[in-house]
């Protein structure tokens, strides 16, 4: 489920972005933008796309380690420590 999240979020940003670039197209054909202009706009959406998707995916590591030790499951930390003391 999380995974399909994740999917549809990225598809969604996929379509924003190509519907951007179409509109910036516009009026780069009309004069009222420089090429020069869109590119280093495009660049900068690029820019904090990654940067949020980064944040994004720490934010939810942490709240999923937050769940783990709430709900008290064994980590594959744990795991490995459990197997060494049994040794």
């Amino acid at each position: 489920m999380l995974k399909d999240l994740i999917f549809t979020g990225l598809g969604g940003a996929l379509v924003f972005k190509e519907k951007i670039e179409e509109e910036l197209k516009k009026l780069e054909e009309k004069g009222k933008i420089d090429t020069k202009d869109m590119k280093s706009f495009l660049e900068s959406l690029e820019q904090k796309g990654k940067d949020s998707d980064a944040k994004f995916k720490e934010e939810l590591k942490s709240t999923m380690k937050e769940i783990i030790d709430d709900l008290g499951l064994a980590t594959k930390t744990d795991l490995e420590k459990l197997k060494e003391d049994l040794k």
